[in-house]
């Protein structure tokens, strides 16, 4: 194991019951995040419970995101939160998605903010794996949510009655969809055109579109259907709400079809933390759904709630796009 590695893990602790050790934080580097370690006990007594280490430290992974601004504060304060809650410094450090990944492969971080196709590439690659899942007011699922393809409000494209009639329609059309790599605003709509028998597959979708772009995000894409630019775009159901895009533009815009059941993001834990160890740093976050704590997991990604899922049955919808894309995570 890296010497870096934090000291919650099944090969980091003794086999003993009690607290966990307050310690100082370790220094630790990880690509170019920003980091922050919070210990309210530094002056105590360690208890005898680590394996031959001086320090201690549980290290969290907070993605960037465009809806996530001032992220470095905010995760400050969850860490802090956390660090009281179990008794020994943690540290929060922002990274993208993939930088999260790789810090969980090398040891470097043992738990992370994640969507869905980054925890299935830290199962792959780590043995990670998804425990809780973010809940949101503006996810149809609780917590899970929509792709959804979008047109102009006076677009003469309409919602029929089945998906592949409605899809139909898009034959010829201009199509802005999120980025190759996007869940909602790629994988999910092409899986259902690829499932309707409209493309064969990924790299063949030009015989059915009449021109393929590419917005790199979701304000973009949709920006691109504003400006007359593209006849549709698809995106994840809550870019259809500020930053994304503003209400004005909203108000142009419509939903043609949308597609369910797209997981929302969740928590990954790296699989080298003890079970036992596990389910306590699970109960601290689950915290952060109290009244009295709620504005701290909200600051973070607009999330209400954390909740406990299964992480089989959580991603199961994403591997069968991916399959169907002969995609890997």
């Amino acid at each position: 194991m890296n010497s870096n590695k934090v000291g919650v893990t099944k090969k980091g602790l003794l086999a003993a019951s009690g607290a966990f050790a307050a310690l100082a934080g370790l220094v630790s580097t990880l690509g170019g995040m920003q980091e922050v370690v919070a210990n309210p006990n530094l002056n105590q007594q360690a208890p005898r419970l680590l394996a031959q280490r001086s320090s201690q430290t549980l290290t969290i992974v907070f993605p960037t995101r465009k809806d996530a601004p001032d992220l470095q504060e905010k995760a400050n304060k969850v860490a802090k939160f956390l660090s009281k809650e179990l008794g020994m410094p943690v540290r929060a450090q922002l990274a993208d998605d993939t930088a999260a990944v790789e810090a969980l492969r090398a040891n470097r971080a043992d738990v992370a903010f994640l969507s869905s196709r980054p925890a299935l590439k830290a199962e792959q690659l780590a043995n990670a794996r998804l425990h809780l899942a973010e809940v949101r007011d503006n996810y149809s699922g609780r917590f899970t949510y929509n792709s959804i393809f979008v047109v102009p409000k006076n677009s003469p494209l309409q919602t029929r009655n089945t998906a592949k009639a409605t899809l139909e329609q898009l034959r010829g059309k201009r199509m802005a969809f999120t980025s190759p790599t996007s869940g909602s605003g790629f994988m999910f709509p092409v899986s259902e055109l690829v499932k309707n028998g409209f493309v064969p597959d990924k790299d063949r979708m030009e015989g059915f579109f009449g021109q393929i772009a590419y917005g790199g995000n979701y304000s973009k894409a949709l920006e691109a259907v504003v400006r007359g630019q593209a006849d549709v775009a698809v995106v994840s159901e809550y870019a259809m709400y500020p930053p994304y895009i503003s209400n004005e533009d909203r108000s142009k815009l419509r939903v043609l079809h949308k597609i369910s059941g797209v997981p929302a993001h969740g928590v990954v834990f790296d699989d080298d933390i003890r079970a036992d160890v596990r389910e306590k740093i699970i109960n601290a976050l689950l915290k952060l759904n109290r009244p009295e704590n709620n504005e701290m997991l909200k600051s973070l990604y607009n999330s209400t709630e954390l909740v406990r899922v299964d992480h089989n049955r959580h991603l199961k919808s994403v591997r069968e796009a991916l399959k169907t894309l002969g995609m890997e995570p």
